[in-house]
C-alpha cells in the first residue's frame, strides 16, 4: 500500500465533513430565497384554510326544491342535481345584500348625483343616437318616451357596460337558501322571492335550451342591459330586433323594447305627466299624507285643499295636469336641506314597479329630462341644411 494513501484519504474525509455545514447552510439559504418553507409549516398553513362550503346538491332543502321542480315542471332530477353540484354559496352575494354596519342617512341629493352625471348623460346620448329607430318604434307601440327608456338602461347597467359577472344559478341559490340574517320580519319573504326567481331561472334556461350555469349577472340575479330578473324576462321581455330570439345581453334592441313593454304592461299612460313639483304649507301635518302610500289617489285639487299646492314648472306642464289625474305625495329628503315635495302620477308609480323606490323613480325622471334637454340643445346648434338651395357643381 502506498504510504501516502491513508493521509490523503483522511484529508479528503476531513474536507467533506468540514464543508458539509457550509453547503447545507447555502442550500437552506437558497431554499429561503426561493420561498421554501418547512414541511410542518406547510401542513399548518394548509390546515388553517377555511374549507369550502358543500355544494348545494348535498343539502336537503335543495333536494326538496329539486323534487318540486320535477313534480311541478317535469324536470329530470339527475340533471338538476348535477347543476346544483357545480355551485356553492357565494359569501360575496350575502355581503352585498347586507346593509352597511354604519348606515348613512338617506340623502336624495347624494343619491341623485350618482346617476345624473356626465358619463350617463353622454352615454345616453350616444345610445339614443345609435338606436333611434328602435327607440321610436318602441315608443310608438307603448307610449313610453324614448328618454325614459334610455334613462332606465343608463341607471341599470350604464348602457350595457355593467351587467354583472356573478353566476346567476349560484347567486339565486345563495339568496334562496342562505339569505343572511338581516331583519327577522322580512328575511323569510326575501328568501322566498329569490326561491321563486331560482325556479324562473331554471324554466328560462329550459325554454332557451341553455344550461342554467351559463347565465351571469348581478349579485341579485338580474340579467342583461335592463337588469331583468328571470321572471321578468319570461313575462315582459320581447324580441325588439325581430331575429326570432330574445337576448337581453347581446341585443340592445331587445333590451330597449323590453323596458318599454315592462312599463306598458304595468300601466304606463301615453302622454301623461310623471311628476309635478309641490309646495306644502307650513301648517300641514305631513306624515299621515305620506302614509297613504305611493299609489295615486287624490286629484291635484284635493291636494291643494289639504295644503299641498301643485307648482307647474311651465305652461306646458300646467296644461298637462288636469283634474282627472290622481297623484300621490312624494318626499325626497336630504339632510340639512329642505325636503323636496312632488306629486307623483300614474307614470311615476309605474316606474316604481321597476324598482320600488321613490328615489329611483325620480332619478329616472331627472336623467330622462337631462337627456332630452341636452339632446334638444345640441340639435338646435347643428348647422341647418337648406334643402331648397340648388346644388353646386365642383
Amino acid at each position: 500500500m502506498n504510504r501516502f494513501f491513508l493521509p490523503r484519504c483522511l484529508l479528503l474525509l476531513w474536507l467533506a465533513v468540514s464543508l458539509f455545514p457550509v453547503q447545507a447552510a447555502a442550500q437552506s439559504q437558497k431554499h429561503k430565497r426561493a420561498g421554501g418553507k418547512p414541511a410542518a409549516h406547510k401542513l399548518r398553513h394548509h390546515a388553517s384554510k377555511k374549507p369550502l362550503p358543500p355544494a348545494f346538491a348535498t343539502r336537503p332543502e335543495v333536494q326538496a326544491f329539486v323534487a318540486e321542480m320535477v313534480a311541478q315542471h317535469g324536470f329530470e332530477r339527475a340533471t338538476l342535481l348535477q347543476d346544483f353540484a357545480h355551485v356553492r354559496p357565494l359569501p360575496a352575494v350575502q355581503q352585498a345584500v347586507r346593509p352597511p354596519r354604519d348606515p348613512r342617512v338617506r340623502s336624495w341629493r347624494e343619491y341623485r348625483s350618482r346617476f345624473i352625471e356626465p358619463r350617463r348623460i353622454e352615454g345616453g346620448l350616444r345610445f339614443w343616437q345609435q338606436h333611434q329607430a328602435g327607440l321610436e318604434a318602441a315608443s310608438a307601440v307603448t307610449g313610453v318616451p324614448p328618454e325614459i327608456i334610455v334613462a332606465i338602461i343608463g341607471i341599470e347597467s350604464i348602457y350595457g357596460s355593467h351587467m354583472g359577472n356573478f353566476g346567476t344559478l349560484a347567486a339565486l341559490a345563495t339568496l334562496a337558501f342562505d339569505y343572511p340574517s338581516i331583519n327577522p320580519a322580512t328575511d323569510a319573504a326575501r328568501a322566498a322571492l329569490f326561491r321563486r326567481e331560482l325556479e324562473e331561472l331554471l324554466l328560462l334556461a329550459r325554454e332557451e335550451e341553455r344550461s342554467p350555469l351559463d347565465f351571469r349577472g348581478s349579485y341579485a340575479g338580474a340579467l342583461g342591459w335592463p337588469q331583468f330578473l328571470p321572471g321578468s324576462i319570461r313575462k315582459y321581455a320581447v324580441d325588439g330586433d325581430r331575429d326570432g330570439r330574445i337576448d337581453l345581453v347581446g341585443s340592445p334592441e331587445d333590451a330597449l323594447a323590453s323596458v318599454a313593454n315592462f312599463l306598458a304592461q304595468h300601466g304606463w299612460r301615453r302622454g301623461e305627466p310623471v311628476v309635478l313639483r309641490a309646495q306644502v304649507r307650513a301648517d300641514v301635518v305631513i306624515p299621515p299624507l305620506l302614509a297613504e302610500g305611493i299609489l295615486p289617489k287624490r286629484l291635484p285639487a284635493e291636494w291643494a285643499a289639504l295644503g299641498v299646492i301643485p307648482v307647474p314648472a311651465s305652461a306646458v306642464e300646467a296644461s298637462a295636469v288636469v283634474p282627472a289625474l290622481p297623484a300621490a305625495l312624494i318626499d325626497l329628503v336630504t339632510p340639512d336641506r329642505d325636503t323636496e315635495y312632488w306629486l307623483g302620477f300614474q307614470n311615476f308609480y309605474v316606474i316604481t314597479r321597476y324598482n320600488r323606490s321613490s328615489f329611483y323613480a325620480m332619478a329616472v325622471f331627472d336623467l330622462a329630462q337631462a337627456l332630452r334637454e341636452v339632446r334638444a340643445a345640441r340639435r338646435a346648434e347643428e348647422p341647418k341644411v337648406d334643402s331648397a338651395a340648388p346644388a353646386t357643381m365642383p
